[in-house]
């Protein structure tokens, strides 16, 4: 069976397809994946993924009347393969877009009410129907089962993400604290405490930044204990890097996902977001969720005017990152890091 697998972005989203495509694998499954160029070097690990189809959704749209002809390109080489089935993992009306356009025998995804927007649901011949309280691991998990026909995997069955690095340990601390949503942002404060932490304890600590905003905060973070910053690094770049890290710690973010993907241990940290939706998961990976009335409140930016919340005497924005202090997050990571742990 040749199958075309949809599921362009984000990195975050991206990484939870990879053990439903290793589920799959095991029953003779092999895909092409059509992904977000900026993400490409995700699948491409997979050793049940044969060829990765980039698109740069994110990049067109700004100018499509300029991008005509990149377009084009891509629905040719889209189209230049017909598939037995195209998979539809994504289930927005962009997926279903490019789902339609590729040469298929058939066309799955998820059914009208599980679908992130229903109307994508249209698109497919043949729909799984998916609880939406579930992790989004589980769901993707569930719908691959359902399209190929096997039992879905439990709950807590092992989570195989298939993209190991096989790189040896260093003695390094990767602290992931580059998000979009302002709600996700653990107070830089913060940031500049477990660094000190990490640094005291033995570790080199390093801080990946992807932009202007998050390379003026790394390096604020990183100046006073002399740390790295990774600045302007695509992912086929900082992969081996953080692959080969000691300890992980992050805000709920793609690279945080990643990390525990790669089998590194990972400590997540989570305010607004839900860990029991999209936590991160992994053999060595913990989530940890903030303790506050309002949490999780699933909101880009943080609504909360009660009294303030503070630690050591500063005001700690967003309010329920005041559960989650430096010195709580570096007993976690320690404990997650400590020698013998498998």
């Amino acid at each position: 069976m040749r199958v075309l697998l949809v599921k362009m972005s984000s990195l975050g989203d991206v990484v939870h397809a990879l053990p439903a495509v290793t589920d799959a694998a095991r029953h003779g499954i092999r895909f092409d994946w059509v992904v977000e160029e900026a993400f490409a070097a995700i699948p491409a690990l997979h050793p049940a993924v044969d060829q990765v189809v980039p698109i740069a959704w994110r990049r067109w749209r700004r100018s499509l009347g300029s991008e005509r002809a990149a377009l084009a390109d891509f629905f040719a080489r889209l189209r230049a393969t017909r598939y037995d089935l195209v998979l539809d993992a994504q289930g927005l009306a962009k997926s279903a877009a490019v789902t339609r356009a590729a040469r298929a025998r058939a066309r799955a995804g998820f059914g009208f009410g599980s679908a992130r927007e229903g109307i994508a649901a249209l698109a497919y011949g043949r729909r799984v129907a998916v609880p939406r309280d579930r992790h989004a691991i589980d769901r993707l998990r569930m719908l691959f089962a359902g399209v190929f026909d096997y039992a879905a995997p439990a709950a807590g069955d092992p989570i195989d993400y298939g993209v190991r690095v096989g790189t040896s340990l260093t003695r390094r601390c990767v602290l992931l604290h580059g998000t979009t949503w302002a709600s996700k942002h653990w107070p830089d404060v913060f940031w500049k405490a477990l660094a000190q932490q990490g640094h005291a304890a033995g570790y080199e600590i390093a801080l990946p930044a992807g932009n202007a905003a998050e390379t003026a905060r790394a390096n604020a973070i990183a100046g006073p204990i002399g740390g790295m910053v990774w600045s302007g690094m695509g992912l086929a770049e900082l992969i081996p890097l953080l692959g080969e890290s000691a300890l992980a710690i992050g805000v709920d973010s793609g690279l945080t996902h990643l990390a525990a993907a790669l089998d590194v241990p990972t400590l997540a940290l989570y305010g607004s977001t839900d860990s029991a939706l999209t936590g991160c998961r992994g053999r060595r990976a913990r989530s940890v969720q903030a303790e506050f009335p309002c949490v999780p409140c699933r909101a880009r930016e943080c609504a909360y005017r009660g009294p303030a919340q503070a630690w050591s005497g500063i005001t700690v924005e967003p309010a329920c990152y005041a559960s989650l202090p430096p010195e709580r997050v570096w007993a976690w990571a320690r404990e997650l890091a400590a020698p013998g742990r498998p």
